[in-house]
């Protein structure tokens, strides 16, 4: 068994429950950006949140034990994606990264912006010419350290 196993138990029940990611949120009381994430193998739960999916997903002790270990974040499979819709994000932050980079440095000066201590909120912005996809992405800023 491995975390990835578990993953794709999750999706598997998730299609065949037609479970919403937004009602796992709920049941959990947190986002359902933060908690698809942790679904799909990018944050570790806590044993009580664990336990909550894993009565969701029908998952049995190991998978809910999988589900407390810190992944290895960041793991596609490719370097490039090759999903559509995670391309256009590739193909965003090559088009539009120095110019965030750029702005950021402007507004706030040297260094980061955190991926760590962040939030993300994505909802439909109803539109006549066609729904929009509005992501919010608000990370701390951390500057370099002089030393």
């Amino acid at each position: 068994m491995t975390r990835l196993a578990v993953t794709e138990k999750i999706i598997e029940t998730k299609v065949r429950k037609q479970i919403q990611w937004k009602d796992v949120a709920a049941a959990l009381g947190l986002s359902k950006e933060w908690v698809t994430a942790g679904c799909l193998g990018q944050m570790a739960f806590s044993l009580e949140e664990a336990q909550k999916i894993g009565a969701i997903f029908d998952l049995d002790d190991m998978d809910i034990k999988w589900l407390q270990e810190v992944p290895y974040k960041g793991s596609l499979p490719e370097s490039v994606p090759t999903d559509p819709l995670i391309y256009r994000w590739y193909e965003l932050v090559n088009v539009y990264g120095t110019t965030i980079k750029a702005l950021i440095h402007e507004e706030f000066g040297d260094g980061i912006m955190s991926a760590i201590d962040f939030s993300m909120k994505l909802e439909r912005e109803p539109d006549p010419k066609g729904d929009r996809v509005s992501v919010i992405l608000s990370g701390k800023f951390l500057p370099y350290k002089r030393y």
